[in-house]
């Protein structure tokens, strides 16, 4: 038998499976549907210090091998989500990561503030939001505002800090490097990649918001160029996301040097994704003599 255990930040996990924000709730939603010892950690959805009500419209559309979505980040605010679900939460038997959003610096490090609590293993900071108060470009975008940010969170917090980067960039490292460098224990790779969707027959754009996060297997391979390009930069461990579907998919980004994988979309798909997708690992390290499943992260032959 082949061990997928892994130590990430500290954190004991039964796999590298992580399930990622936005596609799980908080947990509960899909424990009825998985063995959740079997998951290494949940993404819950985005938190902000106060509720987010999310864009008008039409938020989600399915795409060629993927799908757009732009809720809009709509959330109950973090003081709602700790006093009503992290109660149950913190009873299911994997650990609980609080992915957290902000519209300015001091936002950002309110809400890491508020979700340093017993039951919260780490945070992770989605920073593809815009900043309101620099005339709405996205802090994710730019590697001194993606610094600041982090600094804030990190001076706020004693718990783990995840950094998750948007994709929409130039140069995928120099913003890495930037986070890492503020204090980063970790990064989190790829978020959505801005696209549209047109209605032919009335020719206008399908999505409320007009633009919307692609996601899904179409986005597979630039995730993992993007992967195996921050985890040769940095020196912190890599979260590896964008398109995974399959077991093999995981050894892909864990070959290209994730230490742990989140599984998104597929679970939008199929409530049990996660779970086959770890039968999967296992079946594939028993069949390739591999007995520890860190023994593969970062050895693709360059």
């Amino acid at each position: 038998m082949s061990s997928l255990t892994v130590n990430y930040l500290g954190i004991p996990m039964a796999s590298p499976v992580i399930g990622a924000s936005g596609t799980v709730g908080y947990g509960l939603e899909l424990s009825d549907y998985i063995d959740m010892k079997k998951i290494g950690a949940l993404s819950g959805k985005g938190l902000a210090p106060t509720p987010w009500k999310g864009n008008e419209g039409v938020r989600v559309v399915e795409t060629t091998s993927g799908m757009l979505n732009c809720i809009g980040l709509e959330n109950p605010g973090a003081p709602w989500f700790i006093q009503h679900y992290l109660p149950e939460v913190r009873k299911l038997p994997t650990a609980f990561i609080a992915n957290m959003v902000g519209k300015s610096v001091e936002e950002y490090a309110e809400c890491a503030r508020m979700l340093t609590v017993p039951g919260i293993s780490a945070l992770e900071v989605n920073i593809s939001c815009p900043n309101v108060k620099e005339g709405g470009a996205a802090f994710g975008t730019d590697p001194a505002q993606a610094a600041a940010v982090t600094r804030a969170v990190k001076d706020a917090t004693t718990l783990p800090v995840i950094v998750k980067l948007s994709p929409n960039v130039t140069d995928i490292v120099s913003i890495a490097k930037a986070v890492e460098d503020a204090g980063a224990d970790s990064i989190s790779l790829i978020n959505t990649l801005l696209g549209i969707a047109i209605d032919t027959r009335t020719r206008r754009p399908i999505l409320g918001n007009i633009t919307g996060g692609l996601s899904g297997p179409a986005i597979k391979p630039v995730a993992l160029r993007m992967v195996w390009q921050t985890a040769k930069a940095v020196h912190i461990p890599v979260c590896g996301l964008g398109g995974i579907m399959t077991g093999e998919d995981v050894v892909e980004f864990m070959m290209a040097g994730a230490s742990t994988v989140q599984v998104g979309t597929a679970n939008l798909a199929d409530p049990t994704a996660m779970e086959r997708i770890v039968n999967e690992m296992d079946e594939w390290c028993d069949k390739n003599n591999v007995k520890d499943i860190n023994e593969i992260v970062g050895t693709l032959k360059d």
